[in-house]
């Protein structure tokens, strides 16, 4: 059974594999640059904790609100208004190092143990679709329901006891001082939201409902924090990867002129010019753009995720031709990150002809089966599939794009087709008996 049936369970609609100009709100960022960075910062705290950092993937969630959490043991998932609120890396390690205790210690396996539901991918995320457009008021917002959109499903599903919480903080600590990360950045997160469970439920902070705090719950981390804390040595490496995470974030979700009167704050000459670049793509001054990254790349040559960037500013700009020969040479200079293998095939496509969609096809069908969380990759093969006249594997690929997204329906009518077009027992037929199975379960 293809990989993507998993994400069902967590009723996660995503939305792109780039960052578009306006991000909507609820989605999954999908950038290579902002998830290797974030990769960076992860590491150690993974390792500290038993997880590997190959396995476990960090995902930026387009909301406002404060809030992290996990669904499974492969991801853990952050709000951008998470990072863009913190000021530090060793505070956005303390929120890995948390949400990896979760994982490490068991909490989302006995959560499941006993919800046999859970076992029922497409029921289990057909009813978060369902109480997610309840409760939100807006069934059909940013493209479907997407994970973070509905704090209150969120709480019902995934929110954690006061006991998981406490032992999620003594082993959160343990990693970081493992890590040599510092534990005053735990102490720091946690008075972000001091005095949150003297609110109403309703003016309380999505983290503090799905994360329960206390007065006493902060001074055990403070303590915990000084009973396990040593002189952690500032780490550039983490300073560096959080600034160029939260820059560019930044400068794709805050309004251009925000970013042009506060990207000089960034220490780094390539992150500088990276923002800037970003602010002056989102106005449409293409040249100057990409003189900008001209300074960036200058100041750190050869880094494929300033490929990758580039490319994508040429890509938007309607310069294909430019922009699939910079992703080339981005996924030369990092032959195995699927994002940028999804850009490169979606220059081809975009630029047409036979060999370029069977290229394409070839790229994307790599991609997505390594990385299922990737919507719009899915959207780009079934587009290469039919522009090919290969009509079964476009409805295969379809449908399995729309059971993704909750849409049971569609998903099947589309399988059927698929099912009824390709060659019994061959491949594409037997995803397309995936989807259906699931459907009809």
């Amino acid at each position: 059974m293809r990989p993507f049936l998993r994400l069902f369970i967590f009723a996660v609609a995503l939305a792109a594999t780039l960052l578009p100009r306006t991000v909507a709100a609820g989605s999954l960022v999908r950038d290579p640059d902002i998830e290797h960075a974030l990769t960076q910062l992860a590491a150690p705290v993974l390792r500290a904790a038993g997880l590997s950092p190959s396995r476990v993937g960090i995902y930026v969630v387009q909301d406002n609100q404060m809030n992290a959490f996990v669904l499974d043991r492969e991801a853990i998932y952050i709000h951008s208004g998470m990072i863009l609120r913190l000021t530090k890396a060793s505070e956005l390690q303390a929120v890995i190092a948390h949400e990896a205790a979760h994982i490490a210690n068991g909490h989302l396996t006995r959560r499941y143990a006993n919800r046999q539901s859970a076992r029922n991918a497409m029921a289990l995320g057909a009813a978060l679709s369902v109480a997610a457009g309840a409760l939100s008021g807006n069934a059909g917002a940013a493209g479907g329901i997407a994970v973070g959109v509905a704090s209150s499903a969120q709480r019902v599903f995934f929110g954690h006891s006061r006991a998981e919480e406490s032992a999620a903080d003594q082993s959160g600590i343990r990693y970081m001082a493992a890590a040599g990360v510092d534990t005053a950045g735990a102490v720091s997160v946690m008075e972000l939201f001091a005095g949150q469970e003297a609110l109403p439920t309703n003016r309380q902070d999505i983290y503090a409902q799905s994360h329960p705090l206390s007065r006493d719950r902060l001074r055990q981390i403070k303590a915990l924090a000084v009973s396990y804390g040593k002189a952690a040595k500032p780490d550039p490496n983490a300073d560096y990867w959080f600034d160029r995470a939260k820059g560019k974030l930044s400068a794709f979700i805050r309004n251009p002129k925000w970013t042009f009167q506060r990207m000089k704050e960034s220490p780094y000459p390539d992150v500088r010019a990276m923002r800037e670049a970003v602010a002056l793509h989102r106005r449409n001054q293409t040249a100057k753009a990409l003189a900008a990254m001209d300074r960036a790349q200058s100041a750190r040559p050869g880094d494929p995720l300033y490929d990758e960037l580039r490319a994508q500013i040429l890509m938007e700009s309607r310069n294909w031709a430019a922009a699939s020969q910079t992703y080339g040479r981005a996924l030369n200079r990092a032959p195995q990150n699927t994002l940028i293998m999804a850009g490169y095939a979606r220059s081809l496509i975009a630029l047409g002809g036979q060999q370029r969609l069977k290229q394409a096809v070839s790229l994307l069908e790599t991609s997505t089966a390594r990385d299922w969380r990737n919507d719009l990759a899915l959207r780009d093969l079934g587009q290469a599939y039919a522009q090919l006249g290969q009509t079964g594997m476009a409805n295969m690929v379809t449908a399995e794009r729309h059971a993704m997204h909750g849409r049971r329906k569609e998903a099947k009518i589309l399988a059927q087709r698929a099912a009824d077009l390709l060659p019994r027992g061959s491949p594409g037929w037997r995803r397309a008996q995936d989807v259906l199975n699931a459907v009809d379960n």
